[in-house]
C-alpha cells in the first residue's frame, strides 16, 4: 500500500478539521437547545468544559506532551475566557429567547467580524475582489436570514431582542478571541494545540462554575430530574463539540488564515437549520433557504483564492 506523503497527510488533516468545524459544530446548536431543557446555562457549560478539558488534558499528558508549561497555561487562560466562556455563555443564554436556528444564523456574522478586525490581513484581504465580494454577499445572505427568521421565529418566550443583542456581543467576543489565539499564542500553543485547547476549556469551565454558583444554577437544579435527552446531548457536546470540533478549530487557526477558518460561521447555519427542521420541528421558509444558498456562494468566493494553498 502506498504510504501517504507529509503533504497528503496534511491535506487530509485539514479536510477532516474543516468537516468538524463546518458540520459537527453546526449540529451543536440543536443539541445545546436540547441540553438546556434540563440543565441551566452556566451549569451546562461547567459540566461540558470541565469534562472535555480534563479528558483532553489527560490524553495529551498520556502522549507525553508538556502540558504544564507556564506560558502555555497563561496564554490559554486568556483565550479560554474570551473565546470560549463569553461566547458559549452568550449562546446558551440567548437560547432562552430565540430558537437554535436563529442562534446559528446570527452567529454566522462572526466571519464578518473576524474579517473586519483582522488588521494584519487587511492589505491582503481587501485587495482581493473575490474575498471582498464573498464578505459582502455573505453579509447580504445573513441579512436575509435575520429578517425572515426573526419575523417567523416561533420560540416561546418574550424579549427576543435580548437574545439578538447577546448574540452580537458574543460574535464580537469570539472574533477577538479567535484573532488573539491566531496572533498572540505562544510557541508552546502552536506546538501543542490540543493541550492549549484543553487548558482553554478548563479556564472557561472555572468561569462557568463561578457563575453557576452565584446565579443559583447549582442549588436550583435537581440533577435527578434532568431528562435523559439532556444528558445525552451533553455527552455529544463534550465529545464531538468540544474535544473534536473545538480542538480542530484551534489547530486550523495555526495552519490556515483566520478569515478562511471563519467561514465555518457561514456554513454552520446549513446544518443547524437542517437539524432544527428535521429533528426540532422548527420553521424554515424559502427566503431563508435562498439566504443559505447566498451564504454558501460567499464561502466559495472567499476560499477560491486559497484552494491551492492546502
Amino acid at each position: 500500500m502506498k504510504q501517504l506523503s507529509g503533504t497528503d497527510s496534511r491535506k487530509i488533516s485539514v479536510i477532516v478539521a474543516y468537516f468538524l468545524i463546518y458540520v459537527v459544530w453546526g449540529s451543536t446548536y440543536y443539541f445545546i437547545g436540547v441540553a438546556l431543557r434540563g440543565l441551566p446555562p452556566f451549569l451546562l457549560g461547567a459540566f461540558r468544559f470541565t469534562t472535555a478539558g480534563l479528558l483532553l488534558l489527560l490524553w495529551c499528558w498520556y502522549r507525553g506532551e508538556p502540558v504544564f508549561k507556564k506560558s502555555l497555561i497563561k496564554k490559554s487562560a486568556i483565550s479560554g475566557i474570551v473565546l470560549l466562556f463569553i461566547d458559549m455563555a452568550v449562546v446558551m443564554l440567548a437560547q432562552k429567547y430565540v430558537s437554535s436556528s436563529l442562534v446559528a444564523i446570527i452567529a454566522s456574522s462572526t466571519a464578518i467580524w473576524i474579517m473586519a478586525l483582522d488588521a494584519p490581513m487587511w492589505k491582503k484581504n481587501f485587495r482581493s475582489p473575490a474575498v471582498i465580494a464573498g464578505i459582502l454577499i455573505g453579509f447580504f445572505g445573513v441579512m436575509m436570514l435575520y429578517i425572515e427568521q426573526f419575523s417567523s421565529d416561533n420560540q416561546p418566550g418574550e424579549h427576543r431582542e435580548y437574545g439578538v443583542l447577546l448574540l452580537i456581543f458574543g460574535c464580537i467576543s469570539w472574533a477577538i478571541g479567535t484573532l488573539y489565539a491566531k496572533y498572540r499564542s505562544s510557541h508552546e500553543e502552536e506546538v501543542n494545540a490540543f493541550a492549549g485547547s484543553a487548558w482553554q476549556m478548563l479556564f472557561a469551565s472555572a468561569m462557568f462554575w463561578v457563575f453557576a454558583v452565584f446565579s443559583g444554577d447549582i442549588v436550583n437544579t435537581d440533577l435527578q430530574a434532568v431528562p435523559t435527552t439532556s444528558w445525552l446531548s451533553l455527552a455529544y457536546l463534550i465529545i464531538f463539540g468540544s474535544i473534536m470540533a473545538y480542538s480542530a478549530y484551534v489547530w486550523l487557526l495555526k495552519v490556515r488564515p483566520a478569515t478562511e477558518v471563519a467561514t465555518h460561521a457561514y456554513v454552520n447555519p446549513f446544518v443547524a437549520v437542517f437539524i432544527g427542521v428535521t429533528l426540532g420541528n422548527e420553521n424554515v421558509t424559502w427566503i431563508q433557504l435562498a439566504g443559505l444558498v447566498v451564504i454558501l456562494l460567499s464561502v466559495m468566493l472567499i476560499n477560491r483564492k486559497r484552494k491551492g494553498e492546502l
